[in-house]
């Protein structure tokens, strides 16, 4: 058997992503309104830039020790530290790498050869597929 990033990818136009220079006012409506804690965040190109999560909002916050809702419609998100960004997949690595990104990453990313973001990867896709073919090995080269 065969396996591909096509078994588990799902296509950008079903995920939920955001522009790299939306307000930090923005991510927050938009992370309550979908219950996600971590999007993607893509340029103007569709190039794929990082990940942005609650959890480095509430740092953000936290350290700037005040939060306004009005500072927040003005303030991009280029300005807050990506604590842990998710590392994304290149279409052409190996799918075992896609495995290991799956290990530490509640989804993965996935890019094209150009860096144009096409969708994510999520873990939940590949445990149900490990599940169900437990014929792959998954042994360190």
């Amino acid at each position: 058997m065969s396996v591909t990033l096509f078994n588990f990818l799902t296509p950008k136009a079903q995920t939920f992503y955001l522009d790299h220079k939306s307000t930090i006012r923005q991510v927050l409506e938009k992370l309550d309104s979908h219950k996600f804690s971590v999007v993607p965040l893509v340029d103007e190109d569709g190039k794929f830039i990082s990940t942005i999560s609650e959890g480095d909002i509430l740092r953000y916050i936290k350290n700037k020790n005040k939060f306004n809702l009005e500072v927040a419609e003005k303030e991009s998100i280029a300005n807050i530290e990506k604590y842990r960004p998710y590392e994304p997949f290149e279409i052409n690595m190996d799918i075992k790498k896609l495995f290991k990104l799956s290990l530490e990453q509640n989804f993965v990313p996935v890019v094209d050869d150009r860096g144009i973001y096409i969708g994510i990867v999520k873990r939940k896709s590949i445990i149900k597929y490990l599940y169900s073919n437990k014929e792959i090995d998954l042994s360190e080269d």
